[in-house]
């Protein structure tokens, strides 16, 4: 069975190069793991091999595969990061002695005569005493809903976040229904159906769908928890403004907050950092965004000029309504730093601050 898998994976190999798992797999080292830890790489490889076209091709299932099955996470991890398989990740959410920056240490996109904009600090955080939503049971993910249930009992209690959960669950207490689940998606709000991602679906990351899935959103709709999508929490702070530090500061608060509140422990390792189910958000988990008007410089609808700027400077560009979408109709794009692991959670923050700066200074050049 071994020699089965191996060679499968060996021929899926050749045709696809893109593919990061199948190439950072070793065989050699297959065959010298136990049948239970062979089992589980399997089960981490399945949606690659599903999808040879992807390009990361595996899940971790489980917090600790990143240290069990490391030798294949490290070499993954190192070509999409472009980091030394030996990289350690360090956290830090200090702005103070980051280059570039205003001395006063406030991010404010105003200098750069911008007007406000949506701005949004979001991170994905994992549970350590559950297994990651590939490998999650039903009776786990709403063990996991529960679990969240006293933590927003007690944000919707304070006057700073208040609000309502909104469950997704058959049968939940707080189920909504359809309609009002489309306008929380359409507000983009509320995480789109699971069921049909081919991705999702061959990791088991969509299985059991929509049991356990639910969003908490505070009453001024600017601080978000999804539960249960890709990893068990995507935790959000969002606002139209222009001082990014209101909702990084607001974000790294409420991250203090609900850890607290229930004693929960989110999953962490030495080296990568947060631990996320797609090796791709690793680290700091984290992703900082703008959406940022650009008429110039996406003039005839296409982001391509943008783009060209924006590699450089470490930003990746979509649309506003996310990957694979055109830009908006004045021609705002969505940026953000592409880094999650290696860099501090300042660093991405200042990242973005400095590569708008660039961009408007392109776009009023052009």
């Amino acid at each position: 069975m071994a020699q089965d898998f191996a060679d499968r994976v060996a021929a899926l190999a050749v045709r696809y190069p893109d593919n990061l798992a199948l190439q950072a797999f070793d065989p050699g080292w297959y065959a010298s793991l136990t049948p239970a830890l062979r089992a589980r790489l399997r089960k981490c490889m399945n949606s690659g091999l599903e999808n040879p076209d992807s390009q990361m091709g595996c899940y971790a299932c489980q917090p600790s595969d990143y240290d069990d099955l490391r030798p294949f996470f490290a070499r993954v991890i190192s070509r999409y990061h472009r980091v030394s398989e030996e990289a350690r990740h360090v956290s830090d959410w200090r702005l103070s002695g980051v280059e570039g920056l205003p001395e006063d240490g406030v991010l404010d996109l105003a200098r750069f005569g911008l007007p406000p904009l949506s701005m949004r600090v979001r991170v994905g955080r994992n549970l350590a005493d559950l297994p990651l939503p590939g490998a999650m049971s039903r009776a786990d993910r709403l063990r996991l809903e529960a679990r969240m249930a006293a933590v927003f009992d007690r944000l919707i209690a304070r006057p700073d976040f208040g609000g309502a959960y909104h469950s997704l669950t058959p049968g939940h207490a707080r189920q909504i229904d359809a309609a009002a689940y489309r306008r929380l998606v359409d507000a983009h709000i509320m995480f789109r159906p699971m069921d049909g991602d081919r991705y999702l679906e061959a990791a088991g990351i969509a299985a059991h769908w929509p049991h356990g899935r639910g969003c908490y959103v505070s009453a001024d709709r600017a601080f978000i928890i999804w539960v249960g999508e890709e990893d068990h929490l995507r935790i959000m702070a969002m606002q139209r403004g222009t001082v990014l530090n209101d909702v990084f500061d607001r974000l790294r608060a409420a991250l203090d907050l609900i850890e607290g509140l229930a004693g929960l422990r989110f999953a962490w390792s030495d080296d990568y950092g947060a631990v996320t189910s797609c090796p791709t958000n690793l680290g700091t988990g984290m992703r900082a965004s703008l959406h940022l008007p650009l008429p110039r410089l996406t003039r005839g609808g296409t982001d391509t000029r943008v783009r060209e700027i924006a590699r450089p400077l470490g930003l990746s560009v979509r649309g506003i309504g996310g990957e694979h979408t055109p830009v908006g109709a004045d021609g705002t794009v969505d940026i953000s730093p592409s880094a999650r692991l290696c860099i501090t959670e300042a660093g991405i923050l200042a990242a973005l601050y400095k590569g708008a700066g660039r961009l408007i200074e392109a776009e009023r050049a052009a």
